[in-house]
């Protein structure tokens, strides 16, 4: 049963305006009679496929393919089989369009006519190709987002971390570049992600690159993209680089120290300029992006080496913030603990207590790789223990040592003490310091080397050494 879509008194006025009702959709449209004669096209059909309405009215579809009018048409497929058809059509002017073919049946339910819906290939291909490129964008994202899945709340009692809190806090509302000085492990990437969580930008992209992770001949077209056929193996499509999927958002370049030398030139001029050339491009692109980048090396020391530009390192040097070690904030040593400990209780269901004596060890370690070393021994630790507490003796053997070495010492100085009796402070603290300082130098072997690691001027050092080189204790 036909379906009446006309009303009928209104049905001259469609017949009367067919070819302009044709001429308005966005699709070419093709129409045929079951014997493959063309009887109407559209204005539409003419641009997408380069032919004039004089090259195909009135002609069979047989004798176009055949004489090379276009290389192949549905028409008498469709009548064979009374069902809808796709292909890919060629013409004569070397167009790709993409046929989509219906029948039209009469009361018979014969095919009397068929439709063919003509759309641009290229057209099509281009929307794939944005769908693809988007497609990547939100993969990164999503990959991102996991990354920063991770735990962000700051854990802290110590008065250091807490006025750091202060700078940071003011700092990242001023959208100024950020660069966070630090040993590894400190914690950078959460202070970063504080700071943008505290910006302007905080309901936009953050993207954290950790710059020791890309191969160096990557660097560039990961930062910056690249065009289709930049390099071998590219995509075909082309694909976007940090900077644009970070735009109006901040990116976090950890370990910036690392970059190699060419790629801190590109960085620079993408700072300075506010835009981006993607890898194969000559076509520079805005970007607006806020960068906080973080380093555990010596900056300074690397441009005196040549290892770091002076122009990029000057550019980063607006903000610049050092992160205290984990042995300098010790009041954080114990929450950090616990902190730990409830978010793997949480993740593996255990319940697991620290002996005082456990807890005494981990106090007294220098935690070299601060609170990552942390994170990851308690992680072990929940992982490992069989009865629910943890004791001195599951810890490693370094920690345990440090307990030891220090209970050592204070033993050593009770049973010394006698040595001391007689002698004003001021005397035993000269002794004491001559003993500490001549055996630094021991163990580091120059007096630039102690005077940074007992954090002093250098000048300071190098006068009491020679003091108590030369026989003075006063």
């Amino acid at each position: 049963m036909r379906m009446n879509y006309i009303i009928p008194e209104y049905r001259h006025l469609i017949v009367s305006n067919l070819c302009s009702v044709l001429n308005t959709s966005i699709d070419g449209l093709y129409v045929t009679d079951r014997h493959g004669m063309t009887i109407a096209i559209n204005r539409t059909y003419e641009q997408l496929s380069g032919l004039k309405a004089k090259d195909v009215l009135g002609k069979n579809i047989k004798d176009l393919v055949d004489d090379g009018t276009f290389d192949t048409a549905l028409n008498p497929d469709i009548v064979t089989s009374g069902k809808s058809m796709t292909r890919v059509q060629v013409t004569s002017k070397g167009r790709r369009v993409l046929l989509v073919g219906h029948p039209i049946f009469d009361y018979d339910e014969d095919v009397e006519l068929v439709v063919t819906f003509v759309r641009d290939v290229t057209v099509m291909s281009r929307f794939q190709s944005q769908i693809n490129h988007q497609r990547d964008m939100i993969e990164k994202f999503s990959s991102n987002i996991q990354k920063l899945s991770v735990q962000k709340q700051i854990i802290t009692e110590s008065p250091l971390m807490q006025k750091l809190l202060g700078v940071l806090d003011r700092v990242a509302s001023t959208d100024a570049t950020v660069l966070l000085l630090g040993e590894t492990g400190v914690g950078k990437d959460v202070l970063a992600h504080r700071i943008h969580e505290r910006s302007d930008r905080a309901n936009k992209p953050f993207f954290k690159v950790d710059c020791t992770s890309i191969p160096e001949n990557l660097i560039e077209s990961e930062l910056f993209g690249y065009v289709a056929g930049a390099f071998s193996g590219a995509s075909s499509k082309g694909k976007a680089g940090f900077f644009e999927i970070a735009d109006k958002g901040t990116l976090f370049l950890d370990e910036i120290g690392e970059l190699p030398l060419p790629m801190q030139g590109r960085l620079l001029r993408a700072l300075q300029d506010g835009e981006i050339v993607r890898v194969g491009s000559t076509q520079p692109r805005a970007v607006d992006v806020r960068i906080i980048a973080a380093t555990n090396r010596d900056l300074e020391q690397e441009v005196v080496a040549g290892n770091f530009r002076s122009d990029l390192f000057y550019r980063l040097r607006v903000a610049v913030v050092h992160v205290p070690a984990l042995r300098e904030r010790q009041e954080d040593i114990l929450p950090l603990i616990q902190f730990f400990l409830e978010r793997f209780y949480q993740k593996y269901k255990k319940t697991i207590r620290l002996f005082p004596t456990a807890e005494e060890a981990l106090l007294q370690y220098a935690w070299p790789g601060n609170v990552r070393e942390l994170e990851n021994l308690i992680h072990s630790l929940v992982v490992t223990s069989l009865e629910g507490v943890i004791r001195e003796e599951d810890l490693p053997p370094a920690m345990q040592c440090a307990k030891r070495k220090l209970d050592n010492s204070a033993v050593g100085l009770q049973a010394n003490y006698a040595n001391f009796e007689g002698k004003s402070l001021k005397e035993i603290m000269a002794e004491l310091e001559k003993d500490v300082l001549l055996e630094a130098l021991k163990v580091h072997g120059s007096i630039a080397k102690v005077a940074k690691v007992m954090n002093v001027n250098r000048t300071t050092i190098f006068r009491k050494i020679r003091k108590y080189t030369d026989g003075e204790v006063s």
